[in-house]
């Protein structure tokens, strides 16, 4: 069995069909699986697909944040 090819941001953001802007929004509000390696944030495939289906994209759960500090 291979292991799982580790993805870039721009790979997950294709498989997602979104954009580099929200996947690292993603990762740094909504705790979407990622590591470092490096300077570089990578992706395991099925972490993401798992994250998405638990609900982890979902925008309506909080439609503004707080950005006046």
């Amino acid at each position: 069995m291979t292991a799982e090819p580790w993805l870039s941001v721009d790979q997950i953001a294709e498989h997602l069909g979104v954009t580099r802007d929200s996947i690292y929004r993603w990762i740094d509000r909504k705790h979407l699986p990622a590591h470092r390696v490096g300077r570089l944030w990578k992706f395991q495939r099925a972490e993401v697909d798992d994250w998405v289906r638990a609900g982890g994209a979902d925008e309506a759960e909080k439609v503004s944040d707080d950005h006046g500090r």
